[in-house]
């Protein structure tokens, strides 16, 4: 499962950790507002409505910024857009703690979002054009693993800034340390090399025939778009309704202390640590539509017997983390998957735009789970919310074709190179045998 790591180059590895870092960095980011909440909740006398609302308006402002950064990656180069998603993202973190009231703390975490959006386009175009075509599932993939340890980082911080600081102070500090992410920015800078196929397609490409901020409408990827959008949507909804509430289900409603809250979360996190990986093997071994089929609906049945059934405080334990696995085994396909359905040309603006237009549209399922929470059980309004969002998945999987094995060099003009089904699932490199098919939104 990890030999395709020692293969790669000394710029593919540092190409690697590169984005590994900036994506767990960014999840450290993040994840401070979710384990805040319920202070917030008590010293502000926020509702449970207000503070989903204020998770879905990073989610939507994510969105923006991710197409945004794409756009401009196509333009500029996507090292250079990548430390500035980076810097933007960890300044405003740090003035989130600064801020005394609720509309204060929706501006500075929605403009945290847009440095958070970009920052996720950014580094997964890079490292899908890094990475070759046999190993690009389980390399692009395993960046996921990047989230489970930033969140894990930012639930250490929790536990010991919590567990030593009154709760007024505490979310302060907690948001100040946010800062830290600016200084892979220097590291960024040194050692990270352009994707060469971007280098070589921006090198053959004229300023007046860069492609329009519309251009990912434009037939034939119109419908490839829009599909690709239901995809992230049904991820991003369910997983956002779980990763946003989960701290709060289980302080106010299963009674655990802080540091218990830690523990639990913890297991959690591991599990999502490992659903990288998973995800990787699977969807290089077994194809990308398949592995989100089987994962989403898996996913599914946990959160519902997690949720929405009488179940033991070790069972919770052990369910947490294989929701963790899950959670992360979606969203860990996305990277590749929408990297290899758009041209080099656009790749960067169509990866920004599909990957959190999903992230805006499911950022309604937060803000939903606190509005139904008001007149139903909490568990209850996650496991409704988060399977309905599941299922969408499945159904957006459906829908899409298969590119497992695609050459993103030549996903290009009127043509490109696919890897033939019989060679498909080729790990080393040289055995992959390649056919020219026709491009199309609905290439299968």
């Amino acid at each position: 499962m990890f030999k395709w790591y020692t293969e790669l180059t000394k710029p593919e590895k540092r190409t690697y950790w590169a984005c590994f870092s900036g994506w767990g960095l960014d999840a450290m980011d993040t994840q401070m507002y979710a384990l805040a909440i319920p202070t917030l909740i008590a010293l502000w006398g926020m509702t449970r409505g207000e503070a989903g609302l204020l998770g879905t308006t990073v989610l939507i402002m994510a969105s923006l910024g991710g197409w945004i950064a794409g756009i401009l990656a196509d333009r500029y180069g996507r090292v250079r857009i990548l430390q500035i998603t980076i810097l933007w993202f960890s300044a405003f973190t740090l003035l989130s703690a600064f801020t005394d009231s609720f509309w204060q703390l929706m501006v500075t975490r929605g403009l945290q979002g847009l440095g958070f959006g970009g920052e996720w386009a950014v580094g997964a175009v890079l490292i899908s054009e890094t990475i070759r075509p046999q190993v690009r599932g389980r390399a692009v993939g395993s960046l996921q693993a990047g989230w489970a340890v930033g969140y894990g980082v930012a639930v250490l911080l929790s536990t010991l800034i919590f567990s030593t600081l009154e709760p007024a102070l505490a979310w302060r500090v907690l948001f100040a340390i946010g800062l830290l992410p600016t200084l892979l920015v220097l590291w960024i800078r040194r050692y990270i090399e352009e994707a060469p196929v971007f280098a070589q397609t921006r090198a053959q490409t004229a300023d007046a025939d860069r492609p329009g901020i519309w251009a990912v409408f434009e037939r034939p990827l119109r419908a490839t778009t829009l599909k690709a959008i239901l995809l992230t949507f049904g991820i991003y909804g369910g997983n956002y309704v779980m990763i946003t509430w989960l701290p709060a289900y289980l302080k106010l409603v299963l009674h655990l202390s802080i540091t218990n809250v830690g523990g639990y979360l913890a297991i959690n996190i591991l599990g999502s640590f490992a659903g990288a990986f998973l995800n990787g093997w699977m969807a290089d071994r077994f194809g990308r539509r398949r592995t989100f089929i089987v994962i989403a609906c898996l996913q599914a049945v946990a959160v519902a017997v997690y949720t929405l059934t009488p179940i033991t405080l070790p069972v919770t334990l052990v369910l947490g983390f294989v929701l963790g696995t899950l959670q992360s085994g979606t969203a860990a396909g996305t990277g590749a998957y929408l990297a290899e359905l758009f041209p080099t040309r656009i790749r960067a603006s169509a990866q920004g735009l599909c990957g959190n237009a999903g992230r805006a549209v499911g950022a309604i399922m937060p803000t939903l789970v606190g509005l139904l929470g008001a007149r139903v059980e909490l568990g209850a309004a996650m496991g409704l919310c988060a399977c309905a969002s599941y299922l969408l998945v499945v159904t957006a999987a459906m829908l899409l074709p298969e590119t497992r094995g695609r050459d993103l060099s030549h996903v290009e003009g009127g043509s490109e190179v696919v890897a033939s089904p019989g060679s498909a699932e080729a790990s080393e490199p040289g055995e992959t045998t390649m056919r020219r098919v026709p491009v199309s939104g609905d290439v299968r």
